[in-house]
C-alpha cells in the first residue's frame, strides 16, 4: 500500500460522524490485539491549553531520559504530526502497515454501519505505534470532552483539566459545571486529577474526580487567605524575558522550580505547573530535568514570534477564552499599528472572538483551505462591526499574510490567528524547504516522482519528461490545480500524488524545460491568480535562480542553473546532468546571499568548500584522543593544520563516542579554553565543539568564533549564546549525543526526515536572532544512522541547501567504513575520497582529522568543476 492510499484511507473516515462512547476505540484495538496494554498512559483534556501542557510534559520526560509517545490534534500540515515518539513524527511506513493492518476491518464494520471515525482511528494507530515501539510513558491530548472521548480508552497513571469555558454545548452540555463533569471523567484510578480550574466548574469536577491537585496563581488579599482559596501548586508568570520566553516560577509546599519557557502569557505559567505535576507523578525527574524540558518545550503556532520587525506573531486562538489570552500577551509588546490576519471555523462565535482581540488598524480576512471554514465575507463583516480600520478580503491565508506584510511598517505588528488551520498555512511561509536533487537518467526520475506519491502508471508515464528541469512542491490541492493548468498550457509536465483533499498538503512534480519554467513564472506573475499562487511564483523564480529582469536562469556565479530560494515550498528542484555540471563552478550560496545581494559573512565557505580540523583534546575521543590533551600538543597540532591550509579548527573537549564517559562543565572548560586562548590568532576561524551553552559562552569569549553544537540545540540556551556573540552555529541532526549503540530508528527517507527535522531547529535559532547565513547544517553522520543511511547522506549532501544554510559533512574515520571494508584505523584513504564526493556534491564545509590529505582531495575535487578558479598556489 502506498502512502496515500493509506492517508485517503483514514480522510475517508471524516465521513462518519462523531459518536459518543469508547465502544468502537476499543473493539478496534481489540482486533490488533491491544498493543497499550503495557504502555503508560497520561490523559490531559481541556478547552485551552491540553496541547501545550501535553508537549511541556512530553518534553520533560524525555528530559529525564524516558522514551515518550505524544498524541495530539489537529495537524498543521501532515497528519503523522498527531502521532510522535521521541519528538519524531510516525513514518510513513508505519501508516501504512497500520492501514493494511486494519482496512479489511472498518470496511466490513462500515458495511454494518458501524464504522470507527477518523478521530477514533487515528486514536487506535497512535496506541498501536506507542506499544509496539515501547515506549515508557505515552501522554494523550483528549480530543473532546473526557468521558465519550476516544482517548478514555485507556486507564491513564495520571489525568489532567486544564480550563473549562462553554464549548461543544450539543455535545458535553450548556453550562461549564456539566462541561467540567464530563472533562473529569479522565481522573485516574489512584493518583489525583491536577487541573488549574477554579470556582463552579472545580467543585464539578471534584464531583466526579474526589482526589484533585490545583494548580493555579496564589489568590489576591482580598480572596482571603484560607486553605479552600489557596491552589497545591502556585505559579507566577514573571513576564517576557526575552522576545521568545518567559519567566515563570512553580511552588508547592515540598519543592519549587524556576525556568523559563518558550509559550507565552500568563496561562501559559498554569499550563506548566500543571505539567510539572504530572511529570512527578508519572517519573523520576529532577529539577534540572523539569527546567530544561519545560524551556525546550516549543510548541509551533502557540504565540509564536517569527520575526520582530515587524513583529510577526502566529497563534492558533480558535475560540474566545483563547483570544483573550491572546490579547494578554500581545499587549505585553511594543508597536505602532495592529495588521491581523484572520481565518477560522464556520461553528465558532466569530463575533465573540473579534471582540475580545486587540482593535486591528487592519484587518485582512481569509478562507483556510478546507470545506469548515467561515466564508471570509461574513468574517469582514463581524470585524467592520468590531471598529476595525480598514477591512479587506483575500482568497487565500498565504495571500492575507503577504498583503499584511507588505502593508507593514518595522514598528508595527501582523498577527495571524483565528484557527490552528490558518497558521499552519501561514507558518509555511518560514518552514517550506526547496531541495536541489541530481537526475541523471530515468531512474532517478521515477525515484523523484516516487518520492512525491505519484501514482504508478504516471510514473512510467512521466519519467521521460522528469529528465529535465523537476520541481516537487507541496502545495494547498487548490494550488496544485491551477498550477497544473498553468504548466500544461505553457507545454511543461505536471504529476500530482494521490492525496487530493482541500485541507492537506499534496505533493506536485513540476517538470519542463528551463523556458518553460521561465514561462510558467511570467505567467503567474502578470496574472491575477489566487489562492497564493504570487509565492509560489516568487519562489520557483528563486529556486530555479531565474533572473527577474532578463528571465534566464542565473547560477551562484552567473551560471546558468538550478539553485535554492530563500523561502521553499518544500519544493524540490531536480537537475539533470548539464546542469549539474554547473553548480560547482562556484556553489549554490545559502538564500540569505541569494536574496539581498549582499556576499553574507566573511566565512571561507562562501566561495568554496572549506576544511574543518578536528583537534580533540580528550583522552578518549573514538580516533584521536589522547593525542593532543596535554596543552603544547594541541597548539603544535593547531599549527600544523595552519600550515597545511585548514580554514577552520574545531576544538571539543568531551567524546560523543558509543560509551563515553560523562565529562563535568568545569572538566571540559579546563580542556578547551586554553587551548583556545593560545591559538585564537592564528589565520583559521576556531570552533568549539560542545553541547552545553555554558562552555560554548565561554569558548567564544576566549576568541572561538564558531559553535559545533552536536546535539542540535538540546540545550535551550545555546541558540541565544551564539545570537549574543553573533557566532557561527552548526547545528547537527542526531537521535543521541554521545551516541547509543545499534539504535535502530526507522527513515521513510533519511534525507528527507533529517531535512524536515533540522528544518524546525534552524527556524529555532533564528527566532533568537541569527541568520541563516551564521546557521551551519550538519546531517550527523553515524547518529542514528546506518552505514546505508550514511552513503545516502553523502551522495544527496547537496539537498540540504534546501534549507538555506551552508552545509557541513563530518565523515572522517567513522564506521561507516566499514562497510566498504575499511576497519578502524583503516579508514584514510576513504575518508579522502568521502571528502571528494562531499566536495563534488555541494558540502560546503567538510570535518576531518587528517588536513593536508583532505585539502588535497577537496581542492582537486573543485578544480576539476573550473581548473582556473581553483587555482592556489603551491
Amino acid at each position: 500500500m502506498e502512502y496515500h492510499e493509506a492517508a485517503d484511507f483514514l480522510f475517508d473516515l471524516r465521513r462518519f460522524r462523531p459518536k459518543p462512547g469508547t465502544e468502537s476505540t476499543a473493539r478496534l484495538l481489540s482486533h490488533l490485539e491491544d498493543p497499550h496494554d503495557d504502555v503508560d498512559f497520561v490523559q490531559i483534556a481541556g478547552s485551552n491549553g491540553k496541547g501545550s501542557t501535553a508537549r511541556m510534559l512530553e518534553r520533560t520526560l524525555r528530559e529525564a531520559g524516558y522514551s515518550v509517545g505524544l498524541y495530539t490534534s489537529p495537524h498543521l500540515e501532515d497528519l503523522r504530526e498527531r502521532v510522535r515518539i521521541d519528538g519524531r513524527k510516525i513514518p510513513r511506513a508505519a501508516v501504512c502497515e497500520y492501514v493494511d493492518t486494519i482496512h479489511d476491518y472498518i470496511t466490513a464494520r462500515g458495511a454494518d454501519g458501524d464504522s470507527p471515525t477518523f478521530f477514533e482511528t487515528m486514536t487506535a494507530m497512535a496506541l498501536w505505534q506507542f506499544g509496539r515501539e515501547d515506549v515508557d510513558i505515552a501522554v494523550l491530548e483528549v480530543g473532546i470532552g473526557g468521558k465519550y472521548d476516544a482517548t478514555s480508552v485507556v486507564n491513564p497513571v495520571a489525568s489532567a483539566v486544564t480550563s473549562v469555558t462553554l464549548e461543544h454545548t450539543g455535545i458535553l452540555g450548556d453550562t461549564v459545571e456539566e462541561i467540567a463533569r464530563d472533562k473529569a471523567h479522565v481522573a485516574p484510578a489512584n493518583t489525583p486529577l491536577v487541573t488549574g480550574v477554579t470556582g463552579s466548574p472545580l467543585e464539578a469536577i471534584r464531583e466526579v474526580a474526589g482526589d484533585v491537585v490545583t494548580v493555579g496563581s496564589e489568590p489576591d488579599e482580598t480572596d482571603g487567605d484560607d486553605e479552600g482559596s489557596r491552589p497545591a501548586v502556585r505559579v507566577a508568570y514573571g513576564g517576557r524575558t526575552n522576545h521568545t520566553e518567559a519567566a515563570v516560577s512553580i511552588d508547592a509546599d515540598d519543592w519549587d522550580l524556576e525556568t523559563r519557557i518558550p509559550l507565552l502569557g500568563a496561562h501559559q505559567a498554569e499550563n506548566a505547573g500543571i505539567a510539572v505535576t504530572l511529570a512527578r507523578q508519572v517519573g523520576d525527574v529532577s529539577a534540572t530535568d523539569l527546567a530544561r524540558g519545560l524551556r525546550s518545550a516549543h510548541w509551533p503556532g502557540r504565540f509564536e514570534v517569527l520575526d520582530t520587525e515587524p513583529l510577526v506573531v502566529l497563534d492558533g486562538a480558535h475560540n474566545p477564552g483563547a483570544c483573550e489570552g491572546l490579547a494578554e500577551t500581545l499587549g505585553t509588546y511594543d508597536y505602532d499599528d495592529l495588521h491581523l490576519v484572520f481565518g477560522a471555523m464556520h461553528d465558532k462565535d466569530h463575533r465573540e472572538m473579534a471582540a475580545l482581540l486587540p482593535t486591528p488598524d487592519t484587518v485582512t480576512v481569509a478562507e483556510p483551505s478546507l470545506d469548515r471554514a467561515e466564508d471570509s465575507a461574513v468574517l469582514a463583516d463581524v470585524f467592520a462591526d468590531a471598529g476595525a480600520g480598514t477591512v479587506r478580503t483575500e482568497t487565500a491565508v498565504p495571500d492575507a499574510l503577504a498583503s499584511a506584510l507588505a502593508d507593514a511598517e518595522r514598528g508595527d505588528c501582523v498577527l495571524v490567528t483565528g484557527s490552528l488551520f490558518a497558521v499552519a498555512e501561514a507558518r509555511s511561509r518560514w518552514t517550506r524547504t526547496d531541495v536541489s536533487k541530481r537526475v541523471r537518467d530515468r531512474s532517478d526520475a521515477r525515484d523523484a516522482l516516487e518520492a512525491a506519491n505519484v501514482a504508478g502508471g504516471d510514473v512510467e508515464r512521466l519519467d521521460g519528461d522528469a529528465v529535465h528541469r523537476v520541481v516537487r512542491t507541496a502545495l494547498r490541492d487548490r494550488q496544485a490545480t491551477v498550477l497544473k493548468e498553468e504548466l500544461l498550457r505553457v507545454g511543461g509536465e505536471c504529476a500530482l500524488s494521490g492525496l487530493e483533499r482541500d485541507d492537506e498538503v499534496v505533493d506536485a512534480v513540476l517538470m519542463g524545460t528551463l523556458a518553460q519554467f521561465e514561462a510558467l513564472v511570467e505567467a503567474l506573475e502578470t496574472r491575477s491568480r489566487p489562492h497564493g499562487l504570487a509565492d509560489v511564483a516568487r519562489e520557483l523564480r528563486a529556486t530555479l535562480e531565474i533572473d527577474a529582469d532578463t528571465g534566464a536562469g542565473v547560477g551562484a556565479e552567473g551560471e546558468t542553473g538550478a539553485g535554492v530560494g530563500d523561502e521553499g515550498r518544500d519544493a524540490t528542484a531536480v537537475e539533470t546532468d548539464a546542469s549539474e555540471a554547473d553548480r560547482r563552478t562556484g556553489r549554490v550560496r545559502a538564500p540569505g546571499w541569494a536574496t539581498d545581494g549582499s556576499s553574507g559573512p566573511d566565512y571561507p565557505w562562501a566561495d568554496r568548500t572549506a576544511v574543518m580540523g578536528i583537534l580533540n583534546v580528550t583522552p578518549d575521543s573514538f580516533h584521536d584522543g589522547g593525542e593532543y590533551d596535554a596543552l603544547e600538543d594541541a597548539v603544535a597540532r593547531a599549527e600544523a593544520m595552519i600550515e597545511a591550509d585548514v580554514d577552520v579548527i574545531d576544538i571539543g573537549g568531551e567524546s560523543t563516542r558509543p560509551g563515553a564517559a560523562p565529562v563535568s562543565v568545569a572538566e571540559e572548560l579546563e580542556r578547551v579554553v586554553p587551548v583556545i586562548e593560545r591559538i585564537a590568532d592564528l589565520d583559521a576561524l576556531i570552533s568549539v565543539d560542545t553541547r552545553r551553552a555554558a562552555v560554548a559562552d565561554a569558548a567564544l569569549e576566549a576568541g572561538a568564533d564558531i559553535i559545533n553544537d552536536v546535539s542540535g540545540l538540546e540545550d535551550p540556551e545555546m541558540r541565544f549564546v551564539a545570537a549574543d556573540h553573533d557566532a557561527g552555529l552548526v547545528v547537527m541532526h542526531s537521535i543521541d549525543a554521545p551516541v547509543v549503540p545499534d539504535r535502530d530508528i526507522e527513515y521513510d527517507d533519511v534525507v528527507a526526515d533529517v531535512i524536515d527535522q533540522l528544518s524546525e531547529r534552524i527556524l529555532l535559532a533564528e527566532k533568537a536572532g541569527l541568520d541563516r547565513s551564521q546557521i551551519i547544517v550538519d546531517p550527523g553522520i553515524g547518529f542514528g544512522k546506518s552505514a546505508a543511511e550514511n552513503f545516502e547522506l553523502l551522495d544527496r549532501i547537496d539537498e540540504f541547501h534546501a534549507l538555506g544554510c551552508p552545509v557541513l559533512f563530518g565523515h572522517s574515520h567513522k564506521s561507516m567504513f566499514a562497510q566498504v571494508g575499511r576497519e578502524s584505523g583503516e579508514r584514510l584513504e576513504a575518508t579522502v575520497a568521502a571528502s571528494a564526493l562531499a566536495a563534488d556534491r555541494g558540502a560546503d564545509l567538510i570535518r576531518v582529522h587528517d588536513v593536508p590529505e583532505n585539502v588535497a582531495a577537496v581542492r582537486t575535487a573543485l578544480a576539476a568543476r573550473d581548473p582556473a578558479q581553483f587555482d592556489w598556489e603551491p
